[in-house]
């Protein structure tokens, strides 16, 4: 049997070295990136400033009091995907297979390559040499036998290095580094953890699964095994054409204008919380419309990766207005996010404030918890039946209704007759 050959590649503080790019004066100092104003939050920041204790997701009028003399910059998402897409060509031509997991991060399986080229490890080098010559950025990357220890490597070898790590030595590469180097392992697992008296993977190693599965459950077993170096986790294949989309085929065909828009609000609202709740952004908004004789017409526009309702629902507003352009009768609509990523709240950090962050993040708290109709906009509440396909689990959601009367605030006395 082959043993596998994963490697792991990450832009070393991506954003940072993207603005020292553009803007040579920042190299060697303290670099924020964010929310400029005192209600911001940092999204990245350079070496220098962590130094500082400054980290990322920290609320910025913090991180000024801790350094001062730091550069603040509000970010340039549309520079960051362009460099990002230009280090995915790269990938693209050279790899067999490759996962992008992020904005600035990439799994490739080099598995069997040994066969056609001296080594994997100097492969990965040469790749890595071209990615630094063509677009100047640092990147740092680790190569091991799963993704979890090629990432741990990464880690290690950051700044801009590598680091290999061979069949048989993932277990002492492990042993010695903090529990919290583990993926899985975030703040309340690690403090439960240390609670424990467990510091270092080497404690986790020497433990019984079944104490780990006692304490933590399925994630207990995960993290167990991640600790041993166990990972067949496989390298999922990265194609731009990964997308979610919803569509609504009216029973009557309709102007109603304001019921469109109204519709398609609801609809980008629902499948940007789908994305937010697969931890997933889009760089691609498509809006379609089929009008009453079948011709259907589509526009489309790319954009920094995103997953904000707010940010999404206006370009989708503003496509709809190019897209209809016959005034005549609809009979369906449909609102398509693709280019998706692997992403999280960073990227979006510095568009907006940290209060709107945490109004997002008890939004979908709500909706996880009462489900996706629990929280909506009211303009888009005419979308709460739309029939698509979810991609992220397969099922068929909502079903086709037709346009029905403006919906109306009742109070619970009237619901009931009262």
């Amino acid at each position: 049997m082959i043993d596998k050959s994963i490697l792991h590649l990450d832009l070393d503080t991506f954003f940072v070295s993207c603005e020292r790019l553009i803007n040579k004066e920042l190299i060697g100092v303290p670099v924020l990136i964010g929310g400029t104003s005192d209600r911001g939050v940092v999204a990245a920041c350079s070496y220098e400033a962590r130094t500082y204790g400054i980290h990322s997701a920290m609320p910025m009028r913090m991180a000024r009091q801790l350094c001062p003399h730091a550069k603040v910059i509000r970010g340039n998402s549309q520079a960051y995907s362009e460099f990002s897409n230009q280090i995915t060509e790269i990938i693209r031509e050279r790899s067999p297979l490759f996962e992008k997991s992020s904005i600035d991060e990439f799994y490739i399986d080099v598995t069997g390559m040994d066969r056609y080229i001296q080594t994997t490890y100097l492969w990965a080098k040469e790749l890595r040499d071209k990615i630094i010559h063509d677009t100047k950025l640092p990147i740092s990357f680790g190569l091991s036998t799963s993704k979890t220890v090629a990432k741990v490597g990464t880690g290690e070898a950051k700044p801009n290095n590598h680091i290999q790590i061979k069949t048989g030595y993932e277990k002492p590469f492990l042993a010695p580094l903090s529990i919290k180097k583990i993926p899985m392992v975030g703040n309340k697992t690690y403090h439960l953890l240390r609670r424990m008296g467990i510091e270092r993977v080497r404690t986790v190693q020497e433990m019984p699964i079944e104490l780990m599965e006692r304490v933590l459950g399925k994630n207990g077993i995960a993290i167990w095994k991640k600790a041993q170096g166990i990972d067949n986790t496989p390298v999922i294949g990265w194609s731009e054409r990964k997308s979610i989309s919803t569509e609504r085929t009216f029973e009557q065909d309709t102007t109603d204008i304001y019921n469109l828009k109204s519709i398609l609000l609801g609809m980008a609202e629902s499948l940007a919380y789908q994305l937010r709740n697969s931890n997933k952004l889009t760089s691609c908004v498509s809006v379609k419309v089929r009008y009453s004789d079948f011709q259907t017409h589509t526009k489309q526009r790319r954009i920094p990766y995103t997953s904000l309702d707010h940010t999404l629902i206006e370009i989708v507003k503003d496509l709809f207005e190019k897209v209809y352009d016959r005034r005549v009768l609809v009979r369906l609509i449909g609102v398509r996010f693709s280019n998706l990523i692997g992403g999280s709240y960073q990227i979006r950090l510095f568009e907006d404030s940290f209060k709107m962050i945490k109004l997002y993040q008890a939004m979908d708290n709500l909706r996880g918890r009462y489900g996706e109709d629990a929280v909506k906009r009211a303009q888009g509440m005419r979308a709460r039946h739309v029939k698509q396909m979810n991609p992220f689990n397969g099922q068929m959601d909502g079903e086709i209704i037709p346009p029905g009367p403006k919906l109306e605030a009742r109070s619970p006395e009237a619901a009931h007759g009262t």
